[in-house]
């Protein structure tokens, strides 16, 4: 064991990272930051605008399953190593749980609840990450203030999920994105560790191969085979899925599995601050959505439970150049 990582064990309430070899630069950690926080915001809108037309598993695989391809061919053309039979097994978990039940359960959710509820939701992540990764072996107790940041968190889901017959909230939207939350956090925390091949892109293209399949798949089995109308299809939604397969795919999710690798669980969920601005700003301003008070101090109580979960006196050590 490094002593960084010894450290990290031993200190009270950080989430450890991943043992590296060699820190990464400042520089990248900021750029695949931002691309979490602002690409991964706007996808929410992207969703919210393909799935009016496109029944959502069978969007979301489709996503995937173009930018696993595009993304294995880019990386196998650059001398990239095949993936070794081995690897298969912890890629298909991996997109299980991060593609199929997690993605694909958002994307089936905002056919029934508006894209800033949906981002305010996942931003809950971070939450269920600090529990498990205390749960995990050897795991080390968090402290006062993170607890505390767990409890005002699930205040903030209860207020939000109460009944509200002014801006009431599909209840089965609600159960579908909790269930994202947890399957995003589980895979999220199994990825960091499992035996994948040393290639980040080849890694992030079979995850993304695999999750795309059984997307497909559970699109078939659900039925939606037969909703599909291409007819309904039009430029905007074509726009919104390739926005999907670029922004959200190839850039942000290898961005985030980049960040899992490098940095610490806290690190790289903490796009969960950013996130939800920025679906409100596209969902109000694009959408219409409207946003009542109970809503906007729901979003704030999260809010404020992610930053006491999140971040930290000192600055993680993978940030340093």
């Amino acid at each position: 064991m490094s002593g960084r990582e010894d450290i990290d064990r031993k200190r009270p309430g950080t989430l450890s990272a991943p043992p590296e070899t060699e820190a990464p630069s400042r520089a990248h950690v900021v750029l695949a930051l931002l691309s979490v926080w602002i690409l991964w915001g706007s996808t929410y809108y992207a969703i919210r605008i393909a799935v009016e037309a496109l029944p959502p598993f069978l969007m979301a695989g489709t996503r995937f399953v173009l930018a696993g391809l595009i993304l294995g061919a880019f990386a196998l053309s650059r001398g990239a190593a095949w993936p070794r039979r081995q690897h298969w097994g912890p890629a298909l978990v991996c997109g299980a749980l991060l593609m199929l039940g997690s993605n694909g359960l958002v994307c089936w959710a905002e056919t029934r609840v508006d894209s800033s509820v949906a981002a305010v939701i996942i931003a809950c992540v971070p939450l269920w990450m600090l529990l498990f990764d205390w749960g995990r072996t050897n795991g080390v107790r968090p402290p006062s203030q993170a607890l505390a940041g767990v409890a005002l968190g699930i205040a903030g889901v209860a207020l939000l999920s109460a009944p509200d017959p002014e801006h009431p909230l599909d209840a089965l939207g609600l159960l579908a994105l909790f269930g994202a939350t947890i399957s995003w956090s589980v895979g999220s925390l199994y990825a960091r560790s499992a035996r994948l091949p040393e290639s980040q892109l080849v890694s992030t293209a079979m995850q993304m191969l695999c999750g795309g399949a059984l997307q497909l798949v559970a699109g078939l089995v659900l039925g939606e085979g037969g909703r599909l109308d291409l007819a309904r299809v039009g430029p905007e939604h074509v726009a919104a899925l390739a926005w999907l397969v670029v922004a959200g795919s190839l850039v942000g999710f290898t961005a985030y599995l980049w960040l899992l690798k490098h940095t610490a669980p806290a690190v790289a969920t903490s796009y969960a601050f950013v996130n939800p601005l920025v679906a409100m700003a596209l969902g109000v301003g694009l959408l219409g959505e409207r946003l009542g008070p109970r809503t906007v101090m729901a979003t704030a109580l999260i809010l404020a439970a992610v930053a006491l979960v999140v971040v930290r006196r000192r600055a993680p050590a993978a940030l340093s150049a």
